[in-house]
């Protein structure tokens, strides 16, 4: 994972409109999914920390055809306490932000850890799809986060499932860092 940094500002800004106005077509066909199965699985991650699913959104079936894992982590600004359960209601309505994005496949939604910092788990259906919807979500997120709190991790070749199932299958792409915030570790 080299240095990240998100796209221009308009770049960015063209593509969640983009995905804003994709959306409401994929609303209305019902292609959107909020499956429950994994609601309340909780996983645990390598620096230590573990964090709940609130919430997942999937698109059609949600299974990629060229797969990849992409995990997102951000901290809100000024979202304390009985606030987070706020943020986490009013996050139904941040879907348009990326459901329509190209490639999206599934998103498990994770209450805040330890930290206080959010993360989003996806399968993504192309490794630079989910590279650009990163980088086009982090000017969103810029808006609401604490300042150098956003990062992201592209797994490439691996389904998110399999890697909850099997946290191994992403030793290839930890590198050194045994502490990585985005390492699934387990799920309980």
């Amino acid at each position: 994972m080299g240095e990240q940094q998100p796209l221009a500002h308009g770049e960015a800004w063209r593509a969640v409109a983009a995905c804003f106005l994709t959306t409401f077509p994929l609303l209305a066909r019902h292609r959107i999914h909020l499956p429950k199965e994994r609601v309340g699985m909780r996983l645990r991650f390598t620096d230590g920390t573990s964090a709940r699913v609130y919430r997942e959104t999937s698109l059609g079936s949600g299974l990629a055809k060229d797969p990849c894992t992409l995990v997102v982590t951000f901290r809100l600004r000024l979202v304390r306490g009985p606030a987070h359960a706020l943020f986490r209601m009013e996050s139904l309505l941040n879907t348009p932000l990326f459901a329509g994005f190209p490639g999206f496949t599934s998103k498990l939604w994770l209450a805040h850890d330890e930290r206080d910092r959010y993360r989003g788990v996806y399968e993504w259906d192309g490794p630079q799809r989910a590279e650009r919807y990163a980088r086009s979500l982090w000017r969103v997120l810029a808006l609401v986060s604490v300042p150098g709190a956003i990062r992201y991790a592209v797994v490439p070749g691996v389904r998110r499932d399999d890697v909850i199932v099997d946290p191994g299958l992403i030793e290839a792409h930890a590198s050194h860092d045994a502490a990585a915030w985005w390492r699934i570790q387990a799920r309980t």
